[in-house]
């Protein structure tokens, strides 16, 4: 499949995948979201649209659902942690000029990203990892994507940034990171804990992060909605690690051709940017280090027979033939500590690290 462009996806609490193929031509590369409207297939956005990374619309000339191959073919040791000494220094750096923009009061959160490469013993095999991430995360969104254009990308998200149920539409504001407690975080413990609006177990520093990406939310669906019901926030697992989420259900005002419109208002938010937007947006790209690519793009069928689910491309890794880039950020207030954030990353680095 390397010379083939194509996506895998699979939805959360689901035992079958999809597999959407292009069998001739390129993809679409689009250069604004609006461009999106009327459109179907797999969408596949970049942080930010460029001519090196275009947002990328997959033609569905071939669609195929098949059952997950369960238990199959699991790692049987986690690979082995690479000494990343120069990547902490660069974090921390980085970290530094981050957070005095936030003591200066410039930016009330802003988020910090970093990659690292992972060396394999062996040629990596996309639709293996596939499998693996199905079953280690079935509570996720796990989807692979390969276009001659982004290269192949493998994610186990657990955001949703924008998916319709009928007239009714679905997004959620995600934010906030600690360690899942394998003894306490089961889902029955989390199902209670949701139904009686307990978040004691979190800080004020990662519910006030939460707190800025729920406003920034509804501030942009109040734009289009007039009907628009919140629940939460309330305690989410998400592989490795949990996260405080508040889902939004709304309908919109008027439905046509609106859907680029609420994706640019929506994407990206301060869960994967800051606040205020714009200018974070700017002050990311300018001196991040690194090009985050497709990496807290979205990702997604787009207009399809079961709707449009497109979801935050967090959790993700790119791969190549015998290694892979990971991908993770934090979102840093003005009383983030570096050693902590950076224990974030790794966290949620491991997600994808246990499908090697």
């Amino acid at each position: 499949m390397n010379n083939e462009n194509y996506a895998l996806y699979r939805f959360p609490y689901e035992d079958k995948f999809t597999t959407i193929r292009q069998t001739s031509g390129k993809p679409l590369e689009l250069k604004s979201y609006s461009e999106l409207d009327g459109k179907s297939g797999f969408v596949f956005a970049p942080f930010s649209i460029s001519d090196k990374h275009p947002l990328l619309l997959l033609r569905a000339d071939e669609i195929k659902t098949e059952p997950v191959a369960l238990n199959g073919d699991m790692p049987d040791n986690a690979l082995p942690v690479n000494d990343d000494s120069n990547g902490r220094k660069n974090y921390e750096n980085v970290f530094s000029l981050f957070h005095s923009k936030l003591e200066s009061d410039e930016f009330s959160k802003i988020v910090l990203s970093r990659c690292k490469v992972e060396n394999t013993p062996m040629s990596l095999r996309p639709r293996q990892l596939f499998m693996r991430a199905c079953n280690m995360y079935p509570r996720m969104f796990v989807a692979l994507v390969s276009m001659h254009r982004c290269g192949t990308w493998l994610m186990a998200t657990p955001e949703i940034l924008l998916e319709n149920c009928g007239e009714r539409w679905h997004t959620m504001a995600i934010a906030g990171t600690m360690r899942l407690n394998r003894e306490n975080d089961t889902d029955k413990s989390l199902a209670l804990r949701r139904d009686s609006g307990n978040i004691n177990e979190w800080d004020t520093k990662n519910i006030q992060e939460q707190r800025y990406v729920s406003r920034y939310i509804a501030e942009c669906l109040g734009r289009y909605s007039s009907d628009i019901n919140e629940v939460g926030p309330y305690t989410l697992r998400a592989g490795m690690v949990k996260h405080l989420a508040t889902d939004f259900n709304f309908k919109l005002d008027s439905g046509e051709n609106i859907l680029g419109k609420l994706i640019e208002e929506l994407h990206p938010t301060p869960a994967v940017c800051g606040i205020p937007k714009d200018e974070a947006y700017a002050f990311i790209q300018a001196n991040e280090l690194y090009d985050r690519s497709y990496y807290s793009g979205f990702a997604g069928p787009l207009n399809c027979a079961h709707g449009s689910h497109l979801y935050v491309t967090l959790r993700c890794m790119r791969i190549e033939t015998a290694q892979c880039v990971l991908y993770a950020g934090g979102g840093l207030l003005k009383d983030s500590e570096v050693n902590k954030e950076w224990l974030e990353t790794e966290a949620k680095m491991e997600t994808m690290r246990r499908c090697l």
